[in-house]
């Protein structure tokens, strides 16, 4: 037993009338069904079976078709409505994609070796090693103008001795009885899935992005009513951000390059301005460092971020002192720095005492230990080793 396959010859019908002829717990199977099993990279088709939502559509391996329902239905004779608007946009998507494979096809002999429709966006994997954004556009073009001379799209089951006749853009994967859908002359493919009777209701194609992923290109686009929403949101966050700058929506990107130039500006004005501070930090903490024998010792425990103690170390260092800092953070940390002494050394001896681990040169140490309740004791324990 299989279930007849009734998007094959109409690909519009919303509604009709089936037989159960099979159950399992919350599955049916269909004589007839409209609703598309997910495969060939185009999701299920959604809808509702005697008013029961059906949230999946799989095909067995003997070419039944199973529908699972969102609760049980007793019925064996049921009324079946599908859920057009997927439909309809899972169908503008997949013609768009083989029209935009065709393109890419025809134009560069980049054939399509994978294809994913999700919820949001389509993605195509081509067979080449980079593609560049005048390719892009060729090939966008391409596809859109098929779309809108909106060619007629044929889909049906071929002889054999038809098939010898088309120019198949792939070769078929399965064998037997193929499926074959034609856009006018331009593209011929062998597909299962369901597609719009005319190119002209794919309504456009636009690319948003590619990437390279090994081998391959992966293009992502969306077709039709999601092209008008992702251009829609798109104008709309354009006309916020041109108001925002109190400029045309074609000197946006203009504006905000400039900005971005004034933004590096105070970031190095800014960051000249924090080495100077630091600088200043670094000779006063030097002034009134604690000596120990000859050397100007400054200790302290900082609630900084630990690049910035790591820096004002290496300036007590130059400014003729030795930094014995802690940092106390998630991941408590000791930094030493200072000339006139083994800052590795005494480092790996601190860390050591207080169950942690480290290491440096003799002129700059770091490392960590387990509590920063420890890290005044630690610091104690360096300059215990220093004198």
């Amino acid at each position: 037993m299989s279930t007849e396959r009734l998007y094959w010859h109409d690909a519009y019908l919303r509604e009709w009338s089936a037989q159960i002829v099979a159950r399992d717990q919350q599955r049916v199977a269909l004589d007839r069904s409209a609703f598309y099993p997910e495969g060939g990279g185009q999701p299920a088709d959604h809808g509702w079976i005697n008013g029961v939502a059906v949230v999946d559509v799989q095909a067995d391996d003997h070419d039944l078709v199973w529908h699972t329902l969102a609760a049980p239905i007793d019925s064996d004779s049921v009324e079946c409505r599908l859920d057009w608007q997927r439909r309809f946009d899972h169908m503008q998507q997949h013609h768009g994609q083989h029209l935009l494979s065709a393109a890419f096809d025809q134009l560069f002999n980049w054939r399509t070796v994978g294809f994913h429709l999700s919820s949001e966006y389509v993605t195509i994997d081509l067979a080449t090693g980079e593609a560049d954004s005048e390719q892009l556009g060729e090939a966008e073009t391409l596809a859109n103008q098929v779309i809108w001379q909106n060619l007629p799209i044929l889909a049906r089951f071929v002889s054999a001795e038809e098939l010898a006749t088309l120019a198949l853009r792939k070769a078929p994967s399965v064998t037997g009885a193929i499926r074959v859908v034609s856009a006018g002359d331009f593209d011929h493919s062998a597909c299962g899935g369901t597609h719009p009777n005319a190119t002209g209701a794919v309504g456009q194609i636009h690319i948003r992005r590619s990437e390279k992923r090994g081998e391959s290109v992966r293009i992502e686009f969306v077709c039709g009513g999601r092209a008008l929403q992702d251009l829609r949101w798109k104008n709309a966050a354009l006309g916020r951000i041109a108001a925002g700058f109190s400029v045309a929506q074609p000197q946006a990107e203009q504006a905000i390059e400039r900005l971005r130039e004034q933004e590096q500006q105070v970031r190095k004005q800014f960051q000249q301005a924090e080495q100077q501070l630091l600088e200043f930090e670094a000779k006063a903490l030097v002034e009134q460092a604690q000596r120990i024998g000859q050397l100007k010792v400054v200790a302290q425990v900082w609630l900084r971020e630990p690049q910035t103690v790591r820096q004002l170390a290496n300036l007590v260092a130059q400014a003729g002192g030795v930094a014995l800092f802690g940092v106390a953070a998630s991941k408590p940390q000791l930094i030493f720095a200072g000339q006139g002494l083994d800052c590795g050394a005494i480092l790996r001896q601190v860390v050591a005492a207080f169950g942690g681990k480290g290491g440096g040169s003799v002129q700059q140490a770091q490392g960590g230990i387990a509590e920063a309740n420890d890290l005044a004791a630690a610091l104690e324990l360096a300059k215990q080793q220093i004198a």
